[in-house]
């Protein structure tokens, strides 16, 4: 059989014969080495081994390596322009806080707690005999105390100063600075921020700043592209891009975020991602890591949710939900055959809110709703975000399958706690907000629950966020004394809080399953 390469035909017993002229008598008994048959197949190739002119022709010349065309190029996304448009749009965000000195007395509180769950404590540093201790710092005239600062992105979205970044960039700054593309920077004022969804708004004084377009998340699909400006780890107007992994992920409470693969990383926070028409989709918020860098997940804030967040911000500083009183779960498979619903869907309500909108409503333990103001709740994150959607005090009708059957009712929603933000004053004191200012919402026990745990009274945490998170509450904790004031009802737990002085910590008895013991919330912002 001949072996064909670039016009030449040559018989493989040809390529034999001529191969032993290249191998020493001691090989050749062996099998051709591959430099051998190399070798006598470019010698054949070229003709020097007086292969007949008849059967070889003249080498064609190389092949010229590709060059790209510029149809080529068309195919590939080309961001260059993308860049010109929106950068000057990006901001850079500094921020600074004040590290406060702890309270002795609170710190040795906290070192018992630690010691009652078994945590190694370090040793307390000690006064030596004869000095004179140091005295506490005071807050308001430490001008000298350490700084911690961050980093992180923003994007003008009102031309008179209006600035959108995340929550979490702003969040217990003292100072917040917001540098321009153009080196001019300002101090800037937060507006609002609202911690569920992770978007504040900013005010800096200046006018006439350009403006970025905002897109339809609608019409965003998986794998288009995207790209992310920001200032990753301190370099301003860095850009990346990737394409959108997936929409609608349960990352968040209240958003369902989009992922990419967009490369984000600390200080890209707050940015905008943009689709191919330069339009904002969405705002860097997280990504998913196990070292602290990018790891190729990354999600952002659906555009269409956060500026229906930032309207409300920029109008009253804050941001305000419905509330039905339910805690919804998930229906299996399994409970969803066993019930007669057919199929996983809908919200199984497992506890309710005593005199809350459900209970009015007539909701029971063990409902699953189907429907909220027509509908369909698919899971239970659904009912949560539309039930937050919905302004308080509307009345809602609910389709709710209960032993069998679907029933419809009424709900009359109620307002959500709100999530007060560092610049309204009356955050600033505990006692002024009552239980939100230290990161709780609760609701008392019904009676049900007072036998389950055999308590008399008592106060269910619903949610723990901020000081009350950083203490160790948790969702499900029962509160059973404020400051050795034994609470039963919401109104004297916030009768209690009401008496704890500005700056103070506020000490609280908490049961956790069969087991009870003493937490210290320390004061502060979030």
């Amino acid at each position: 059989m001949p072996v064909s390469k670039c016009g030449h035909d040559v018989s493989l017993s040809t390529l034999h014969r001529h191969l032993r002229v290249f191998m020493p008598n001691s090989d050749r008994s062996r099998t051709p080495s591959r430099l051998a048959l190399a070798i006598a197949s470019a010698a054949l190739m070229s003709g020097s081994l007086g292969v007949s002119a008849q059967t070889t022709t003249k080498p064609a010349p190389p092949a010229a390596v590709p060059v790209a065309t510029p149809d080529l190029a068309r195919a590939l996304p080309d961001f260059s322009a993308l860049v010109e448009q929106a950068g000057p749009a990006v901001v850079n965000i500094r921020t600074s806080e004040k590290v406060k000195a702890a309270n002795p007395q609170v710190d040795e509180q906290m070192r018992e707690l630690l010691r009652r769950f078994g945590i190694p404590v370090p040793p307390q540093r000690r006064t030596p005999p004869g000095a004179t201790p140091a005295p506490a710092p005071d807050d308001d005239e430490d001008d000298d105390a350490p700084q911690r600062r961050g980093l992180g992105s923003g994007f003008v979205i009102g031309a008179d100063g209006f600035v959108m970044t995340n929550a979490h960039v702003v969040d217990d700054a003292d100072e917040v600075m917001v540098t321009l593309t153009d080196k001019r920077e300002f101090k800037a004022k937060v507006v609002g921020l609202d911690r569920r969804t992770d978007v504040a708004v900013l005010k800096i004084e200046a006018s006439n700043l350009p403006l970025l377009r905002m897109g339809d998340v609608g019409k965003l699909k998986v794998g288009e592209w995207v790209m992310a400006i920001g200032s990753p780890f301190g370099f301003d107007n860095t850009v990346t891009a990737g394409i959108v992994s997936a929409k609608a992920r349960d990352t968040g409470d209240l958003l369902p975020l989009i992922q990419t693969d967009v490369a984000i990383n600390p200080g890209n926070s707050g940015g905008p991602l943009l689709n191919l028409r330069g339009e904002v989709v969405g705002i860097n918020s997280q990504i998913y890591s196990q070292s602290g860098g990018f790891m190729g997940i990354s999600f952002a804030i659906p555009i269409d949710e956060a500026m229906r967040v930032a309207d409300q911000l920029r109008a009253s500083g804050r941001v305000t939900r419905g509330m039905l009183g339910v805690y919804p779960d998930d229906v299996s498979k399994e409970v969803a055959e066993a019930i007669g619903l057919g199929k996983p869907q809908g919200a199984l309500i497992s506890r309710i809110t005593p005199a809350g909108p459900g209970e009015k409503a007539g909701l029971q333990l063990g409902d699953v709703i189907t429907k909220f103001d027509g509908k369909t709740v698919e899971k239970a994150v659904d009912l949560r975000r539309l039930a937050a959607a919905t302004k308080p005090g509307t009345k809602v009708p609910l389709q709710v399958f209960r032993r069998g059957a679907y029933k419809d009712l009424v709900a009359t929603l109620d307002a959500l706690p709100d999530d007060r933000t560092p610049a309204a004053p009356e955050a600033e004191t505990p006692a002024a907000t009552g239980a939100q200012a230290w990161g709780l919402t609760v609701s008392e026990l019904s009676e049900a629950q007072r036998k389950e745990l055999k308590v008399d009274g008592g106060l269910r945490i619903d949610t723990a966020e901020g000081p009350a998170a950083r203490a160790g509450l948790k969702a499900g904790d029962v509160i059973l004394s404020a400051n050795n004031a034994e609470v039963k009802t919401i109104k004297q737990f916030q009768a209690a809080l009401a008496k704890v002085e500005k700056g103070k910590s506020l000490q609280m008895l908490v049961r956790r399953g069969e087991v009870a013991t003493y937490v210290v919330i320390k004061p502060g912002k979030g």
